[in-house]
């Protein structure tokens, strides 16, 4: 048994172990007041920075990539102070609210801005590619086309405990998301595209999903290029939107104007110019409330080299099991 396998089991039973208390929690911040939620807040925030050393450190590394020549070191420990605080908020915000699933409840919690944007492109009836950042609560990003109406479809990572992927999956669906595992399912993204649906899909992380590098705050940023691949193949709309929290419990979803999608000729030119144009629309939103987005992601850890090598090591592990499978 390898390495890898051996922590995915520790992650799988600590998990599950942890699943019950979970519940526990969650029903506490059902019932508290919102006073106590917001102490709890500053709490967690300024644990989670103290103790997340790890997290604490590519998250100073990333701002101060980004906006070190106009800030001092303090002004960016106070940013990455504030970040921490509101993963700490939204964290809390969603356990506390995930019962509510009645339309007038969440849009009380919810304010929406730019509905006709999401609307013209949904009745063109090609799909539409709902472009969200990892920005502030993007799990309540995540449900608010459904709540408005709009059948969504999500494509996610499978969560590596079965009992919180579960229950993950249930708190969605219950504000009218429909779930897909990421895993290969380009095949049902087209399919739910060419029948009219809403796609959730994120880009602004790096992952090793196929990608290519463009501008992100600045710097080379390997980036996914599904969301250009499947307009391409389906001709869905591609629509940019984001939730900012104004305080703990208040929210504001801001849906922009559909990105055009360019077509050269040049396929591989294409997919470079409309993620980056997509890209762009990320970092806008961004922009506006930059502590509010998770910047101890390492989102620039793939470089043209490290990307080039593990493109060789996919190579010489093909190579090995067509070796394997020899007679």
């Amino acid at each position: 048994m390898t390495r890898g396998q051996l922590s995915n089991i520790r992650r799988e039973t600590v998990l599950t172990i942890a699943y019950p208390f979970m519940w526990i929690v969650i029903l506490i911040l059902w019932i508290i007041p919102l006073s106590w939620r917001k102490r709890l807040i500053r709490y967690c925030g300024k644990k989670y920075y103290s103790m997340g050393h790890k997290a604490r450190q590519y998250a100073l590394e990333n701002l101060t990539r980004v906006y070190g020549a106009e800030k001092s070191p303090q002004e960016i420990e106070a940013m990455a102070q504030e970040v921490f605080h509101n993963v700490a908020t939204v964290f809390i915000d969603y356990y506390a609210g995930v019962y509510i699933k009645k339309r007038d409840s969440f849009f009380q919690m919810v304010e929406v801005s730019g509905e006709e944007h999401l609307r013209s492109a949904y009745r063109k009836g090609k799909g539409v590619i709902c472009l969200i950042p990892h920005l502030s609560s993007w799990e309540l990003s995540a449900v608010t086309p459904p709540m408005l109406g709009y059948p969504t479809y999500a494509a996610s990572k499978a969560i590596k405990s079965w009992c919180v992927q579960r229950t993950m999956v249930w708190f969605r669906a219950r504000r009218g998301m429909i779930n897909i595992s990421r895993e290969g399912s380009y095949d049902k993204l087209v399919e739910v595209l060419k029948a009219g649906n809403c796609l959730i899909l994120m880009i602004d992380q790096d992952t090793r999903v196929k990608g290519c590098f463009v501008d992100f705050f600045g710097h080379s940023a390997y980036t996914p290029i599904g969301a250009s691949r499947l307009a391409q193949d389906t001709g869905a709309a591609i629509v940019p939107m984001a939730i900012t929290h104004k305080q703990p419990g208040e929210y504001r979803f801001e849906i922009g104007p559909e990105l055009e999608y360019l077509r050269s000729g040049n396929e591989e030119q294409d997919m470079q110019i409309n993620t980056q144009a997509q890209t762009q629309a990320m970092e806008n939103f961004i922009r506006q409330a930059p502590t509010q987005w998770v910047w101890m992601h390492r989102r620039w850890q793939t470089s043209p080299e490290s990307l080039a090598e593990m493109l060789r090591e996919r190579a010489r592990e093909k190579a090995r099991q067509a070796e394997q499978g020899k007679p």
